[in-house]
């Protein structure tokens, strides 16, 4: 009688990772070597098998290997011992027959992307809509992440990480559009909300908008936009495709339509408790519009305004293309501080926003020039109080809000239109 071994499970999409029963297989050191690099591809290839020479040029890619067939026989053997090592019974676990190599082992195995691909094909072949979909909503349960991240410096692994994500896009695009049919926009929010968190630059939060319009809830819909218009513009420093902009305009003028209870307005405006000390910070679209209020108010009632620039000054201006990965972690690390500093540093009603990976721009209202000296002063010494030396790397701009409008200040916006547009002109009715 054959001995029942537990169930082998291989994880590949968002990871890697083997369960053998109830235990997750320890590689320890052991992640990055080649002999881990084959067992992801041998597993991946399962029963198919994988040629010698394919084998050879996924494994060794651009590499100068004298002697690639002796290699490959020493990371076979590394591989199988590595095997043994991490827990799993005495087996061979490697076959090779007429130049192709198989992963052979004698438990029942569950490779999770191999599973993917055939539900997908499964829902491909199905006869009607409504199983079709119901196994393509199955397929986007199953992708949990990228095909095997850890190797997206390998070639083979990169294209088929890509042909994945495009199989996942498509049976994603197939149930919303069903789903919204069929007037189910709760499952449309479920199902998107794992895309954005994978792929957030891939917009898939405009499914969600339109679910949350779909159900009447508008103000969600509204908190989806501004969290998707802020991460694209800190992360991308772009603005929203034109699809999501004419959503946010859609729900926008609906919920304008909307009579709300006074109570229920107080909440919306109140700033709440999370961080109720310290200068306001706002991302760069509503920082324009807050800009654009106060220097309306200074012409009016002639009070002073100033804007200040705060950029952090490493390598050649501190250009990211400039810099090595080190000094690009340092100038994230001292940006991620700078935050902090000045929001200790201003007044609750000075308010700030990022302008660059490497910058912050600051509103000063009803002060001088020689307050302006203060503040930057305060900002330094704050900056440089764990390390001396980062008061160094701090440069201050400082131009009042009228100057801004000069063609040769160094705070300028044009040159930034996607996220500081003009406000809209007028149209001139024809005659």
């Amino acid at each position: 009688m054959e001995k029942a071994y537990p169930i082998l499970k291989v994880r590949m999409l968002g990871g890697f990772q083997v369960t053998y029963g109830n235990e997750v297989l320890s590689f320890q050191r052991n992640n990055f070597t080649k002999a881990m690099r084959l067992l992801q591809i041998l597993l991946y290839h399962d029963q198919s098998g994988i040629t010698r020479e394919k084998l050879i040029e996924d494994l060794y890619g651009r590499e100068e290997v004298a002697d690639a067939a002796n290699s490959l026989r020493v990371t076979v053997y590394r591989a199988k011992k590595m095997l043994l090592s991490a827990g799993l019974p005495e087996y061979p676990y490697i076959k090779v027959k007429k130049g192709i190599y198989r992963w052979d082992c004698p438990m029942p195995i569950e490779i999770d992307v191999l599973e993917f691909d055939r539900i997908l094909e499964e829902g491909q072949k199905a006869e009607n809509e409504s199983e079709q979909m119901e196994l393509f909503y199955q397929a986007c349960k199953a992708y949990t992440g990228e095909f095997l991240p850890g190797l997206s410096d390998e070639d083979w692994a990169i294209i088929e990480s890509v042909n994945y994500k495009r199989k996942y896009f498509y049976a994603l695009e197939q149930v919303c559009g069903y789903l919204k049919r069929e007037n189910r926009y709760e499952e449309v929010l479920e199902l998107c909300k794992p895309a954005c968190e994978m792929y957030p630059f891939d917009e898939w939060q405009a499914e969600r908008m339109e679910a949350f319009v779909a159900l009447n809830r508008y103000q969600e819909a509204i908190e989806e936009y501004e969290n998707t218009a802020r991460m694209l513009f800190e992360e991308l420093g772009v603005r929203p495709s034109e699809k999501i902009m004419a959503q946010f305009q859609e729900m926008s003028s609906k919920l304008s339509l909307q009579q709300q209870d006074i109570t229920d307005i107080k909440n919306d405006l109140k700033e709440g408790d999370e961080h109720p000390q310290g200068a306001f910070y706002c991302s760069l679209p509503s920082f324009r519009d807050s800009y654009r209020l106060v220097r309306r108010i200074i012409e009016r009632n002639g009070q002073s305004g100033y804007l200040m620039l705060v950029s952090i000054v490493l390598g050649n201006k501190g250009k990211i293309g400039d810099l090595s990965e080190k000094a690009v972690k340092k100038q994230e690390t001292m940006a991620g501080e700078l935050y902090n500093v000045i929001k200790k540093c201003l007044r609750k009603g000075d308010s700030f926003t990022k302008y660059s990976s490497s910058q912050y721009l600051i509103l000063l209202v009803g002060i001088n020039q020689e307050n302006c000296d203060i503040v930057s002063d305060r900002i330094r010494k704050c900056f440089s109080t764990e390390h001396k030396s980062w008061a160094d790397y701090l440069e201050f701009y400082v131009s009042t809000i009228a100057d801004v409008e000069n063609q040769k200040s160094r705070i300028r916006f044009e040159g930034m239109e996607d996220v500081w547009d003009e406000e809209p002109k007028q149209e001139v009715e024809e005659k």
